[in-house]
């Protein structure tokens, strides 16, 4: 009897205990739901209809805020908050039938009339819309009913249903738009639940997401400005990914550990040495042509970039199918570049200014382009500065010589008909290349257009062309649907999971 009693305690202690480790295994092996993102740059307001601050795109497109229509990881344009859409055969209308059942993130409907709020509001004579351009063509929005709505051009744009993917151009709501800046509220995946300025911004799972919901349900985006800590964050797994890592010397390190993964796309960012157009005696394109003369593009790429980089000769990302190699007009020869300065009047130089945002292309970059211009007779007095100082100063303000800088939005050569943005160039042959290019339909000739279009800029040495901006990603080894290329300005985490 005493044995029988030990030997069913044993069997009860052995199922309690298999039991038990079942569980403990099931839950090991539950796929982890949080994740922490490093970026390097911090948003200076989370408002993406009223910055050119792409540091709002990374940390809030598509996670929390929704177009009509979207980029995928590929750059192609699909549906957004729009489930499909109708073209008039004369290609001034588009008629946008939405997604049923959207909710923005305070529960409140969204409709068609949100669609026409945003859109008017982007286009409205005193927008503070960073691409208001987007939508000067608009001449009507119209409500239909409650889930369409019908846009009218005023002439045909081959490129509209790509403008309105841009982050510039998601729907936002009137109720809350006075506090968009601090407290964004969309129709995303994931809710904005807090920032910590100078630290971090936290998301929430949207579990009233109108589409297929995230598998992520906490996510923090912290931003580590100095390269040193990125690598050292990242090193003790402080953090699961660092998008755009600003240290590409460490990159082999980290390929060689197996804790982690390297993922190095390409990204839209033409790394230009802007030049103010207007200011003497950077207005004479001789004086222009002669900096882009002094460029070692390759010496830049090496020392600031390790490598990582694809020299450009005009504004276009090489990776399009359209892009022409113009780096000929603009290869390394400070010779020329000192005789173009003495045919310019100025064979003894001139001193100008160079403003630095805080990347590390920027400032790495910056300490080597002064050195090559010097060595030709051009001074520069180096300013680094914050991005807030820098939209001031040189973005809105235009208080600078030279800068440099990455555009990082998708396609944008168009900015060059803008003859108030920032690097001022005034061509009306070229306005009138982009203003054919926006009525054009058909492939070919949007294709010639735009060769012509990246050609002229080139020769008119508007700015220094450097090179394409690679964009690499350090991650854990079990995160998995990361975009790897950049084809807008984003940290998509909508299709984002662990490995269980």
């Amino acid at each position: 009897m005493t044995l029988h009693t030990s030997k069913l305690a044993r069997t009860r202690l052995i199922a309690s205990t298999t039991a038990l480790t079942a569980a403990l295994f099931a839950g090991a092996s539950m796929a982890q739901t949080d994740l922490t993102v490093a970026l390097q740059l911090e948003p200076p307001h989370l408002d993406p209809t009223s910055a050119a601050a792409g540091a709002i795109d990374s940390v809030l497109y598509s996670n929390v805020f929704e177009g009509l229509t979207r980029f995928a990881s590929d750059g192609a344009v699909i549906p957004g908050l729009a489930k499909s859409w109708e073209i008039s055969e004369d290609g001034l209308t588009y008629t946008f039938m939405l997604n049923e059942g959207v909710t923005f993130h305070d529960g409140s409907a969204m409709d068609a009339e949100d669609v026409k709020f945003s859109l008017d509001r982007a286009r409205a004579e005193d927008s503070a819309n960073a691409q208001k351009a987007l939508f000067a063509g608009i001449t009507d929005v119209a409500v239909v009913d409650p889930l369409t709505v019908k846009i009218t051009l005023e002439a045909p744009n081959g490129s509209f249903l790509f403008n309105m993917a841009w982050g510039d151009a998601v729907i936002v709501a009137p109720e809350t738009i006075e506090d968009i800046k601090t407290t964004p509220i969309g129709t995303g995946a994931f809710k904005f639940e807090n920032w910590v300025q100078g630290d971090q911004i936290t998301l929430t799972r949207n579990e009233a997401y109108w589409g297929t919901p995230a598998a992520l349900t906490d996510v923090t985006f912290k931003f580590i400005s100095d390269p040193t800590a990125a690598f050292a964050a990242m090193m003790a797994e402080d953090i699961d990914v660092f998008a755009g890592f600003p240290t590409p010397e460490a990159l082999p390190q980290f390929e060689a550990d197996p804790r982690f993964q390297v993922l190095v796309g390409s990204s839209e960012g033409e790394t230009i040495l802007s030049t103010n157009n207007q200011q003497p005696p950077l207005d004479n394109v001789k004086v222009r042509k002669a900096i882009a003369h002094a460029i070692d593009r390759s010496a830049i790429i090496d020392g600031a970039m390790f490598g990582l980089g694809t020299p450009i000769g005009t504004h276009f990302a090489p990776h399009n199918p359209d892009y022409v190699d113009l780096t000929g007009n603009s290869q390394y020869d400070p010779e020329l570049s000192k005789q173009l300065l003495a045919e310019a009047g100025f064979a003894d130089g001139f001193s100008t200014t160079l403003k630095l945002p805080p990347p590390s292309y920027a400032r790495r970059g910056g300490e080597i382009i002064a050195a090559q211009l010097r060595a030709v007779g051009i001074e520069t007095e180096i300013s680094n500065l914050e991005w807030a100082q820098w939209l001031e100063q040189v973005f809105r303000g235009k208080d600078y010589g030279l800068t440099i800088v990455s555009h990082t939005e998708p396609f944008d050569i168009g900015i060059y008909a803008r003859p108030d943005y920032y690097f001022q160039y005034d061509n009306p042959e070229f306005q009138q290349i982009m203003e054919t290019l926006n009525k054009a339909t058909l492939p070919a000739e949007r294709s010639a257009l735009l060769k012509v279009a990246q050609t002229m800029i080139s020769e008119d040495y508007v700015n220094g062309y450097l090179f394409q901006l690679a964009f690499p990603t350090i991650a854990k080894a079990g995160v998995q649907g990361l975009w790897e290329n950049q084809p807008t300005q984003a940290t998509d985490l909508t299709a984002v999971t662990w490995a269980e």
